[in-house]
């Protein structure tokens, strides 16, 4: 072996079916893919991008949004033990049903006691009008006996002092007279009075049964039967289910195109794709911390500017579906159409 051939170096063996042109190929097909996908990726943000900002042009979303409800406490008007309830939490009640009863005794004794004060009244009407009668007659004789003494004072058979006495008993009668009127009128309004007394016994009564003043679901039942319950305490109260709406809170900047009676649509968190209609109904007067507990005072010259936010009340369009009820305070996202 020659001393040239020592020098060189080694050459690997090359493998059978192997090109060198074709590898020389590869290196630039491997640097275009990272462009290709860069390019892809930002095409698609690109579009989705311009896709955001014209929807947002045209249209104001927030999640600050919930639905609410009408809830009417049941109070009683009467106090006393319960005797009966007639509903368990979370069942549905109609207008009128009975919810609740009151231990009536009380009360039944009350109605007694003043339908015994009306007749014991009109009892006392009717002695007052016999004392009228009475009184009209004395007062007629009186006045002719008068009439009579005047004639014969005329001419002078009788004493001016005789004439003087039959005139004051005649004065005396009148005045009796006008008295027992006088009585009669008195014993009248003490009817009155007692009939107003049994009319309000008769009324405490009718509260002793206590009915769902409007229809929906009970919710937050705290009474039991035995229990002492005193006039307006909260008992329970009713939710109702067929009158709801949405409070959306949205930021001041976004009310300039919104308006009363534009569409809206908006989703609930407990029903995730179902999308629900609605329209604007009002925009609150003020903002939602100006009915805060401690609303802010931008005059005590710590200032710090916030971007604030004004309910906005949505009314629903679509017809009630009993698969997915809205229940107060469930969590929303609403979409206003500002064209």
């Amino acid at each position: 072996m020659s001393e040239e051939s020592r020098k060189l170096p080694a050459r690997a063996p090359r493998e059978p079916g192997a090109d060198p042109a074709r590898g020389a190929e590869k290196k630039p097909k491997r640097r275009l893919v990272p462009w290709l996908i860069a390019a892809v990726v930002f095409g698609v943000g690109g579009f989705y991008g311009v896709r955001t900002v014209a929807f947002y042009r045209h249209h104001a979303e927030t999640d600050d949004a919930q639905i609410e409800g009408h809830i009417d406490p049941v109070l009683p008007r009467v106090s006393g033990y319960v005797t009966e309830i007639a509903v368990e939490d979370n069942q549905r009640v109609e207008k009128g049903e009975l919810l609740l009863k009151v231990d009536v005794r009380d009360l039944q004794a009350k109605i007694e006691t003043a339908e015994a004060a009306v007749r014991n009244a009109s009892a006392q009407v009717s002695v007052a009008r016999a004392n009228v009668q009475a009184a009209e007659v004395a007062r007629s004789r009186a006045a002719g006996d008068l009439t009579r003494w005047s004639a014969l004072r005329r001419k002078e058979e009788i004493s001016q002092q005789q004439f003087d006495t039959a005139r004051a008993a005649a004065d005396a009668a009148a005045a009796q007279r006008r008295a027992a009127s006088e009585s009669v009128e008195a014993a009248r309004a003490q009817v009155a009075q007692k009939q107003a007394d049994l009319d309000l016994a008769r009324l405490q009564l009718s509260y002793a049964t206590v009915t769902a003043p409007s229809a929906g679901v009970v919710s937050k039942k705290s009474i039991e039967v035995g229990q002492l319950v005193q006039a307006g305490q909260p008992l329970m109260a009713i939710v109702q289910d067929r009158n709801v709406w949405v409070v959306a809170n949205y930021k001041e900047t976004q009310l300039r195109k919104m308006h009363v009676g534009q569409v809206v649509t908006f989703e609930v968190d407990a029903y995730p794709k179902r999308r629900f209609h609605g329209k604007i109904d009002s925009l609150s007067a003020a903002t939602g911390a100006k009915f805060s507990l401690l609303p802010p005072d931008n005059a005590t010259g710590n200032f710090t500017k916030v971007v604030q936010r004004v309910p906005v009340k949505i009314v629903p369009t679509d017809p009630p579906d009993p698969r997915f009820p809205l229940r107060a305070g469930m969590s929303v996202t609403t979409t206003v159409d500002l064209d």
